[in-house]
């Protein structure tokens, strides 16, 4: 059974930092994409960064130069640093694991992070 834990959400005042963390188990951690996605109250889940199998990372051009995506093979846990945070980043934030071929496709149950300003 696959399960996707995260864990380091939290309130913090705008321009603090957070680290998420998502743990991985029951799939072979190295060969998924491992993705963060985050959705705000009111709105649509949308794509924050992604950790690919073969190594290279991509961002969402509103959190590029404050975010960081980091994998742990080693422990299959993902990262998340978040720095220069600002209330529009108030939303819940979800780790995905995706398998780049045969497209299984897997959510954790999501963590807060709550900017105050």
């Amino acid at each position: 059974q696959v399960r996707l834990v995260e864990s380091g959400g939290g309130l913090v005042q705008a321009g603090g930092s957070l680290r998420l963390a998502c743990a991985a188990s029951g799939l072979t951690f190295t060969m998924y994409d491992m993705h963060w996605y985050r959705q705000a109250p009111g709105k649509g889940r949308e794509f924050v960064a992604v950790s690919w199998s073969g190594g290279s990372t991509s961002y969402a051009d509103s959190v590029k130069g404050r975010f960081t995506i980091s994998r742990d093979s080693a422990n299959r846990t993902i990262y998340l640093q978040m720095n220069s945070l600002e209330p529009e980043d108030t939303a819940t934030y979800y780790c995905n694991a995706q398998h780049p071929i045969a497209m299984t496709n897997y959510w954790g149950q999501g963590t807060q992070v709550t900017v105050s300003s």
